[in-house]
C-alpha cells in the first residue's frame, strides 16, 4: 500500500458508490485519507458526480481499490530556490509545555472556605 501513496486511486464501496481521489494515508484497518475527491453515482443509466474534497474514508466500506492514474510528476523548476522548504529531519525530540511566560500561580491546599 505504501507505493501507491500519492496515486489517483479509484475506490468501490459497498453501497455501488465509486470514488476517486488521491491516496494520501492508511492504516491496518484500510481507513483512506483521499485528497481532491470525487464521488460518482450511477443512476438511471447515467453518472452522477459531486465533489467531495479532503475526506477520510472508514476502510469498513471499502470494497475494491484500483489504480486511475499515477503521482503528479513534481517540477522543482517551477518553485524558485529563495521560496524552497527545507524538508524537516526526523529525530528524537523531547516535548515539553508551552505557556505565556506567567508562572503558574499557586492555590494554597486545605479546608474550603465558605
Amino acid at each position: 500500500m505504501l507505493q501507491y501513496l500519492n496515486y489517483r486511486m479509484r475506490i468501490q464501496l459497498q453501497d455501488n458508490r465509486n470514488l476517486i481521489g488521491t491516496m494520501k494515508g492508511f492504516d491496518q484497518h484500510m481507513n483512506l485519507v483521499l485528497a481532491d475527491c470525487e464521488e460518482i453515482r450511477r443512476i438511471k443509466n447515467r453518472d452522477e458526480k459531486r465533489v467531495l474534497g479532503f475526506i477520510l474514508l472508514r476502510g469498513e466500506h471499502v470494497v475494491s481499490l484500483s489504480v486511475e492514474g499515477p503521482p503528479p510528476q513534481e517540477d522543482d523548476r517551477s518553485i524558485p530556490t529563495q521560496m524552497a522548504v527545507p524538508t524537516a529531519v526526523s529525530g528524537v525530540g523531547m516535548g515539553r509545555a508551552v505557556g505565556r511566560g506567567l508562572p503558574t500561580p499557586v492555590v494554597p491546599m486545605g479546608p474550603p472556605r465558605y
